[in-house]
């Protein structure tokens, strides 16, 4: 895994040595943070379900002012603990479920929340209706689910901006 552009464009992340991890693939995280280039700049961002915390350091790279870290997984927060690290990175991150995180960030607001739960989770309609039940994003925030194709995300909260599909995982973009 490496970060794909800005600041850190090319510095390698520490390898995903565990089973329960599922990282992002480059092509999609490529995809996601081209669609986002335009709101990723001092953006406050929140990278729900963070793994290695690659999705949350490419937003970093590409010029966001804060990004918040957040998993259940003591071993995803030590590994994305070693990749900020090793970067220099200096940035928050939270060990506790989705629905507790969620809550304890009540009243932030977020420019950015990236939602990469373990697939086949789903978590997505639930952690969708806390989102806006805490009132986290943004007027003019976006928040990016990814999944696999086969999973129809249904929410009355958010509106579907856009969807990509991307062999088996599906890219879903909702605004307020």
């Amino acid at each position: 895994m490496i970060v794909s552009s800005g600041k850190y464009r090319g510095r390698k992340l520490a390898d995903n040595k565990f089973n329960h991890i599922r990282p992002t693939a480059d092509i999609v995280k490529q995809a996601i943070f081209n669609k986002l280039s335009c709101q990723i700049q001092d953006a406050r961002v929140l990278d729900l379900f963070c793994g290695t915390g690659a999705l949350g350091i490419e937003a970093v790279s590409r010029g966001a002012k804060e990004v918040i870290f957040a998993d259940k997984d003591p071993r995803s927060l030590a590994l994305t603990k070693q990749n900020l690290s090793s970067l220099g990175i200096t940035a928050k991150t939270l060990r506790g479920d989705y629905k507790e995180v969620l809550k304890q960030l009540g009243g932030k607001q977020f420019d950015v929340i990236l939602i990469d739960p373990p697939y086949m989770s789903g978590v997505y309609e639930d952690a969708l209706d806390l989102i806006k039940n805490y009132n986290l994003l943004a007027d003019e925030g976006i928040i990016v689910c990814e999944h696999e194709k086969s999973v129809d995300i249904q929410t009355t909260h958010f509106a579907l901006a856009d969807q990509k599909r991307y062999g088996i995982k599906m890219l879903s973009y909702f605004t307020n």
